[in-house]
Parts: structure tokens; C-alpha cells; sequence
């Protein structure tokens, strides 16, 4: 085979050993089904809780095979182009997805983030499995408007705040839940399942609000080496194209959510609820805008 169809071959292995990890995640919250808590003294739960674990560190050893074929694809893929592998949707896709990939397993292997598990693993199924079978196209020479160091940069900036927003996006919605069991503790009903195993839904809320301020002003940076790689290709730094618009409005979720953080000084739900719309926004804007609009950054097929 050529270097070209091993890259796609890996990337279809690699969503299917995502989904194998997802579903070992998916028997660990199921398998944590009625544990509190709070250890019983009598230990009674302790076989129940080594199950739990033995199917989380299954998730994350499957999820750490899938990711080292999911960035070998992506690299035999630059490799068989001679080129940056962001040319197109799918390169696109696989290469945010890689990145988001390495940050979640650095925070669950470094601070014990394995509760991620669930979410991103479905993320990384449905992501791949829909680049490999909908949006993949073949290898091809890029076109003249992408041939700009502006272009990786701002590809680059773009993949590594696109997986600290997705990270910080799926805490986010963690954190919704969990605030949700606390308050119902709060009334006196006790927290079970996997939503006891969680960190504190203050813990959550940091820790999403601290990826996004990596995020936001990277995303910043990103919009600014797209409008600097614009005038070089267009001959104009900006003229509201689809995409351009739409960064544009994925930043001004963002600002919000940061603004409303820093100066309004909101926490918990609130801001939950605006990374969530801000994720939302960022996944319209590379999936949704390709498929539905035409423009400038329409290039290389979808």
C-alpha cells in the first residue's frame, strides 16, 4: 500500500479502537451504578469499585492505542503530500482531533482526568468515523491560496485552541451535571453512580475556565493570521466571508464567556452554558459552514 492509503487505513483503526474505548467507558459509568460517595465501612462496594476502575484504565488504554494511530495517520498523511497536512475538511478534522486527543490524555495520565473518558472518546468516534466515511478526500497538491506561512500558522493556532475548547467544553458540560447531583444533595437526595466519582463541580469550573483563557486568545491569534494570510492570498485582510464570519462569532462567544468570568464575575451554570454555545458555534463553523455555504474557503473539495 502507499503511504497515502496506510494513513487512511490507521485512521479507520483508529475510530473503531475509539469506539472500543468509548464503550469500556461506557460499562465503567454504568458499572458505577448505584456506588455513592461515600466508602462504606463494611467494604461491601470495593469489588464494585475495582470493576469500575478496571474498565476506566481499559478506556484509556484503548483510547492511548487509538490516538498513536490517529497522529501516525495524520503525520503519513502530511508525508504523502509533501505538504502540512490541512488542506481540506478532513485534514482539518483528523489533525483538531489529534491535538484534542494529546490534551486529554496529558491531563488524564498527568492529574488523573480520566473522567473525560466518556465524552471525549464519543467525541473522537463520531469525529473520525464521520472524516473517514463522509468527508474524506484523496491527496492533492494544495491550492495557490494556501502556499502562505500564514496559512500553517493560523491552521496550527486554530487546531490547538479548537482542542482546548473542546476539552474545556466537555468539562463544562460535566460540570452541569455534577452541580446538578450537588444541588439535589444539597436537598438532601445522595449523590450515586458515576456522578459521585466526580471532582467537585467547582473543580470543573476552573478547570473549564482555565483552558478556555489558554483557548480564547490563541483563538485571537488564529483570526488574526487568518486576516494576515487573507490580504496575502485575496488581497484584502477581511470581507465577511462565511468563515470569516463565523470566527468571528465563535470569538465573540468566547470574549463573553471570558468577559463575564473576569468583570461580572459569574461562575457555575451561567458560564457553562456560554462555553457550551461557544463550542457549538466553533464545530458550525468547520463542519456546518463547509457543507452549507460557499466562499472563499471553499478549496480542495469539502
Amino acid at each position: 500500500m502507499s503511504l497515502s492509503e496506510w494513513s487512511y487505513t490507521l485512521m479507520v483503526y483508529a475510530a473503531v479502537v475509539y469506539l472500543i474505548a468509548f464503550g469500556a467507558h461506557a460499562v465503567e459509568w454504568a458499572a458505577a451504578r448505584g456506588q455513592s460517595a461515600v466508602r462504606p465501612e463494611d467494604g461491601s462496594e470495593d469489588s464494585a469499585r475495582t470493576r469500575v476502575d478496571l474498565f476506566g484504565r481499559l478506556g484509556l488504554v484503548f483510547t492511548v492505542v487509538a490516538a498513536a494511530m490517529h497522529v501516525t495517520a495524520v503525520v503519513f498523511r502530511g508525508v504523502a503530500a509533501e505538504r502540512p497536512p490541512w488542506g481540506n475538511m478532513y485534514e482539518f478534522i483528523t489533525s483538531t482531533l489529534a491535538f484534542a486527543a494529546l490534551l486529554y490524555l496529558f491531563v488524564a495520565l498527568k492529574w488523573g482526568m480520566r473522567w473525560l473518558g466518556l465524552g471525549m472518546t464519543l467525541l473522537f468516534t463520531v469525529g473520525v468515523g464521520l472524516a473517514v466515511t463522509q468527508w474524506y478526500v484523496a491527496v492533492a497538491p494544495l491550492v495557490p491560496a494556501l502556499h502562505s506561512v500564514w496559512f500553517i500558522i493560523h491552521i496550527i493556532a486554530a487546531a490547538i485552541a479548537g482542542a482546548a475548547f473542546n476539552v474545556g467544553g466537555l468539562a463544562s458540560i460535566l460540570y452541569l451535571l455534577k452541580d446538578r447531583a450537588e444541588t439535589r444533595a444539597a436537598a438532601g437526595q445522595e449523590t450515586r453512580g458515576y456522578l459521585a466519582k466526580l471532582p467537585m463541580a467547582k473543580k470543573l469550573d476552573i478547570f473549564s475556565y482555565r483552558l478556555h483563557a489558554f483557548a480564547v486568545p490563541l483563538w485571537t491569534f488564529t483570526i488574526v493570521a487568518g486576516a494576515i494570510w487573507a490580504q496575502y492570498a485575496w488581497g484584502r485582510f477581511w470581507n465577511w466571508d462565511p468563515k470569516e464570519t463565523w470566527s468571528f462569532i465563535t470569538w465573540v462567544v468566547y470574549v463573553a464567556y471570558l468577559h463575564a468570568r473576569a468583570t461580572a464575575g459569574w461562575r457555575g451554570r451561567p458560564v457553562a452554558i456560554i462555553a457550551i454555545i461557544g463550542l457549538a458555534t466553533f464545530w458550525f463553523n468547520f463542519i456546518g459552514v463547509n457543507l452549507l455555504f460557499s466562499g472563499l474557503h471553499s478549496y480542495a473539495g469539502i
